[in-house]
């Protein structure tokens, strides 16, 4: 097919790809975070929140709009601003909010949220970071050339399979997750521990995306 790139650069996007997985950012943190305090499912909605972030992504660099973005100082502050906004109100949710989670009877946490609020968190949280489109916008087009016929498609095609290849790392993390909830929930102080560092994990990676720059 004229949209998949070679089995050599496919390998090499691979690998690239799943480096980039296991290096914690913004995403993995909330699913780990959703996974504690409301269960695999709330854990699984974040996921697929940021994986409908990273097709946004992918288009906006097959189209050429993120080159857009980011060559508007105007556009990438507002994006700067809105996403660190955005990280340090889940900051205070973590902190204010956290460990306010009850098992019920058959020992699976109560979701206190809709599965929908949970998706919209992981869509927003990738959408409004910058480091993310800088990612997409300069890591993407390194696996075609741009003489190619068919650069669109094989962009595209790269997006999505860069979801297929982080899908069981991030599955495997939530799960992980989802089996400590019972044992925190006996041990309240360990619990309200994590809830601080998540707290100052999503406030450190707001102050990281405030000194993000454009070039």
């Amino acid at each position: 097919m004229t949209f998949i790139p070679d089995f050599a650069t496919l390998a090499t996007f691979a690998l690239a790809s799943l480096l980039l997985t296991i290096t914690p950012g913004p995403d993995m943190t909330l699913q780990i975070s959703r996974a504690l305090r409301e269960g695999p499912l709330a854990a699984f909605a974040v996921l697929a929140g940021t994986n409908v972030g990273i097709c946004v992504h992918t288009l906006l660099v097959a189209f050429g709009v993120s080159a857009l973005i980011v060559a508007s100082p105007i556009a990438f502050l507002v994006l700067k601003l809105s996403g660190a906004c955005y990280l340090l109100w889940l900051a205070v949710q973590a902190i204010f909010k956290g460990s306010t989670f009850k098992l019920d009877q058959a020992g699976a946490p109560q979701v206190r949220g809709s599965l929908w609020h949970a998706a919209l968190n992981g869509f927003w949280v990738n959408i409004l970071n910058p480091k993310v489109i800088i990612f997409f916008f300069t890591f993407l087009p390194q696996f075609v050339k741009a003489s190619d016929p068919h650069v669109t498609g094989k962009l595209i095609f790269l997006g999505l399979f860069f979801i297929v290849l982080a899908l069981p790392f991030a599955v495997a993390i939530i799960l992980g997750a989802h089996r400590l909830a019972g044992w925190l929930q006996a041990n309240k102080r360990v619990l309200r521990a994590i809830d601080y560092t998540f707290g100052g994990v999503f406030s450190a990676f707001a102050v990281k995306i405030l000194m993000t720059q454009a070039r």
